[in-house]
């Protein structure tokens, strides 16, 4: 049978644009492997590309979903994978459907102490942290950190890493049970960065080194007055707004650094280094304790709409997923 259940659009808009419909399977291309999907990461990514505003890299399927965890069904071209494989990973594009495609290089064996939900919440949230945090800001052992958004997928993972990396951190969120689940996983402070006067309660408490950011634009220049001298600002997100003023002189004589970055649109190379580094850093340190799996709720597929709408209202803690297999599957 060459055709697959998929979530699809006819047009972008809100969570009622999402239907199922039966489509024709992907065939992979020469360096990729094509993954029976038992469960599909949601990122908010997705929420902003079913509304029209993040189109994939040319060349990726046009479905949502960029995370997958499941069974290697077909491989083109040498792999050190082979039908039948567990695998998960972080693909350009259609994650929510039975079967994608997964670049060979990306792809990362899955270990049997890690659930198929499990494994698909790992590649967005924790390679994205890894990318802004060690490999763009560069953080060290006694910087400080503050991650905005610190209750989403990747703001939990982000915690921990700095924490894993030596850091200090500061988070911000939004609600008193989130700040709470920040602290859970390692936030030495919590702020509420919506309430006026925390970049100035953060300067008194001696600023940060490095800010990760989400929001964007509602908090630029917050972020800027938070920074120590020589601080960093990685922003990976516009929820907050893309246009926002700027104090040259600020960035001047703290000689601070304004970093913007995108997972999705990183060569294939770039990629398959994060994705080695979650293989080979972050998963010992998952299974050994010094780190833990942030999920927060899994949908079937067929409620896509409602795991989108559970999204968007914030009410998650940590990463939220869908599922494609009965109840009773390994």
């Amino acid at each position: 049978m060459m055709s697959m259940q998929a979530v699809i659009q006819q047009a972008p808009g809100g969570v009622e644009t999402l239907e199922l419909a039966l489509i024709e399977k992907p065939q992979p291309q020469p360096g990729q492997l094509r993954v029976r999907v038992l469960a599909a990461g949601v990122n908010r990514a997705d929420l902003v590309q079913r509304e029209g505003h993040y189109p994939p890299p040319p060349g990726a399927s046009p479905l949502l979903g960029l995370e997958v965890a499941g069974i290697v069904d077909a491989v083109n071209g040498p792999s050190r994978f082979q039908q039948g494989d567990a695998v998960f990973g972080l693909v350009a594009g259609g994650g929510y459907a039975e079967y994608a495609l997964l670049d060979s290089a990306v792809a990362i064996p899955k270990p049997d102490w890690l659930s198929w939900v499990e494994a698909a919440s790992l590649p967005e949230a924790w390679m994205t942290a890894w990318l802004n945090l060690v490999e763009l800001a560069e953080l060290q052992e006694g910087e400080r950190a503050l991650i905005h958004a610190g209750a989403s997928g990747v703001g939990a993972a982000a915690i921990q890493l700095a924490g894993l990396l030596g850091a200090e951190v500061v988070a911000s969120a939004g609600s008193e049970e989130k700040r709470c689940y920040c602290q859970s996983l390692g936030a030495m402070l919590t702020i509420d960065s919506r309430q006026p006067g925390f970049a100035a309660n953060l300067k008194a408490a001696g600023g940060v080194d490095v800010i990760l950011d989400p929001v964007g634009a509602a908090l630029f220049a917050d972020n800027l007055a938070s920074l120590r001298a020589d601080g960093r600002l990685l922003l990976i997100g516009v929820m907050g707004g893309s246009k926002g003023e700027i104090n040259l002189a600020q960035l001047l004589m703290k000689r601070l650094r304004v970093q913007g970055s995108t997972l999705r649109t990183q060569p294939l190379a770039r990629r398959a280094q994060l994705a080695q580094a979650l293989e080979t850093q972050v998963l010992p340190a998952l299974q050994s304790g010094r780190a833990c799996v942030t999920l927060d709720s899994s949908y079937p597929l067929a409620a896509v709409a409602e795991a989108h709408q559970y999204l968007a209202d914030n009410r998650n803690l940590g990463k939220v997923v869908l599922t494609l297999f009965p109840v009773t599957a390994a």
